[in-house]
């Protein structure tokens, strides 16, 4: 078959069916006559059809092992790979046979909006697959959908037993509806182990009997109630991992403990949730983002939960998360606000008993740097196991030159000795540092009251040494040796990691100090 066209458009269609609508129907063209065919074993040639220039070629087959071939061919992008199955048998067998079939306005090669001539090609991919070792079926699409087709698909793509589907449209398309039907069979759904759905409307209303393999589920951007994934979730006894991600009609999010196997649980910017209750014994991680204050959050017996992140982090989580998991061993913060009632709060009831790990980023501030880092300390006291203390800052170069800290050593803060020293921190890092006023203070304090300190890493984004700044007192270096000058034990380490050219060596060691300079 030849590809042909009246015009530029239809040329460049013709050539994306040649390279995937007619890739299975190459055979035809390959055999050619049967004197051909009988030069062809004669010689080891074979004939192939080129799709860009319309001629038949002849070209020797691979002789490496079928495998072999077959691992190639499957790590090709998905457009090289029907390309490739146009010009030899091996090759046409392992498309036929490919375990991950991602469908995209790319990889169908399609820059503009040809919705029929996708239609044909997914259609022809779906029908011609023998349904051997099929894994995954993803389809994303930036332009609306015709119901039918995406039925169609998805009825092919579940009767070939499909371990991952992954269907994605934009918000700017309209939602589509998940036909459910195709997944009321005890044997439609029963082979899914990840369900991803994004932009779509998914209203399971009672008990699909399915999913019983399910072991991730990633909703976005979906319709669905907090009652309507309760008609999904008792079912899925092998769920792992769950990710809600804006869904604005979740007001209750239940999780029933059946679900033993349950480990991480994400929900992020729902913004009508009430409640998260979860009866799930064996949840160890979670990640909570853009979550109201008024949620009120239940796990029941999850005390095995030890990894936390978390966004927009206030105060009120600083009194209830020590009692909600008392486990917790691995809490990552990636923005908090300033609150002076969280240095005001008493620690010896908000203890982290388990804490080992903490990492927090302090949002950029916009009108100069006037965040006080001295506000972190009750973390540090809650914590007694802490062991790694990361602070990541980011702060624009414009705002960092309006609070360097110029002055006396001696008009720095000190703050009250802990009750119990920090004894097991070891490691303690500052990203973006720059001598702040409340930075030097928090610094000062952690290397006079973390007895076992090995290192704290002080890495700075910006110095004015950097631009040729020929005043030395602005030097980040400069001032790192003038205020921490004597108060870096024995024992210890600090590293500075920047752009600072005040030191010319590479590697130079003063008072325990150890420097880097990146630019040389």
């Amino acid at each position: 078959m030849k590809c042909s066209g009246g015009g530029r458009r239809q040329r460049i269609r013709d050539e994306h069916a040649c390279a995937y609508c007619e890739v299975s129907d190459v055979n035809a063209v390959r055999q050619g006559s049967p004197s051909e065919q009988a030069h062809n074993s004669q010689g080891g040639k074979e004939q192939d059809y080129d799709s860009q220039e319309g001629k038949i070629m002849r070209y020797s087959e691979p002789t490496l092992p079928e495998e072999i071939l077959y691992h190639i061919h499957s790590l090709l992008p998905f457009r090289d790979a029907a390309h490739s199955a146009c010009v030899s048998h091996v090759f046409l067998n392992s498309w036929r046979c490919r375990p991950n079939l991602y469908f995209n306005m790319e990889a169908l090669g399609l820059k503009t909006r040809y919705g029929a001539c996708r239609e044909k090609i997914v259609d022809n991919i779906l029908k011609k697959h023998s349904g051997i070792g099929l894994k995954t079926f993803r389809f994303t699409s930036c332009y609306n959908v015709n119901s039918c087709h995406l039925d169609s698909w998805l009825h092919l793509a579940l009767t070939l037993g499909i371990e991952e589907l992954i269907l994605a449209t934009t918000l700017m398309t309209p939602k589509c509806n998940f036909p459910l039907l195709l997944l009321s069979g005890n044997k439609s759904g029963n082979s899914i182990r990840y369900l991803h759905l994004s932009s779509c409307v998914f209203r399971p209303t009672v008990k699909l009997g399915c999913f019983r393999s399910l072991k991730r589920l990633h909703l976005c951007y979906v319709s669905i109630t907090g009652d309507e994934l309760g008609c999904l979730l008792p079912d899925s006894v092998s769920l792992e991992q769950l990710e809600l991600v804006c869904c604005m009609e979740i007001i209750c999010l239940k999780i029933p403990h059946v679900l033993l196997r349950l480990s991480y649980l994400k929900v992020t910017a729902c913004s009508n949730l009430e409640m998260i209750e979860s009866e799930a014994r064996n949840l160890s991680s979670l990640c909570f983002e853009r979550i109201h204050q008024r949620v009120h959050i239940s796990l029941g017996e999850a005390l095995y939960v030890k990894k936390l992140e978390m966004l927009c982090f206030r105060s009120f989580y600083f009194v209830q998360l020590p009692t909600l998991m008392p486990n917790l061993e691995d809490l990552t913060i990636d923005s908090i606000c300033q609150e002076s009632s969280i240095a005001n709060i008493p620690s010896e009831n908000n203890k982290f008993c388990q804490l080992k790990y903490l990492n927090i980023c302090v949002p950029g501030e916009i009108h100069g740097p006037v965040y006080d880092y001295l506000s972190l300390i009750p973390f540090l006291g809650a914590s007694p196991s802490l062991g790694t203390f990361i602070l990541r800052l980011h702060v624009s170069e414009a705002s960092v030159k309006h609070g360097l800290f110029t002055g006396d050593p001696l008009h720095l803060r000190e703050m009250p000795e802990p009750e119990h020293r920090y004894v097991k921190l070891k490691r303690a890092r500052i990203t973006g540092f720059y001598p702040s006023k409340s930075l030097l203070e928090l610094a000062t304090h952690v290397l006079e009251t973390a007895t076992s300190l090995e290192c704290l890493t002080l890495d700075t984004f910006y110095c004015p040494c950097l631009h040729g700044h020929s005043d030395p007192a602005k030097c980040y270096l400069v001032a790192i040796k003038r205020y921490f000058k004597g108060k870096v034990h024995s024992t210890a380490r600090l590293d500075v990691e920047g752009p600072c050219t005040g030191v010319r060596l590479n590697h130079h060691k003063w008072q325990g100090f150890t420097v880097f300079d990146w630019r040389s």
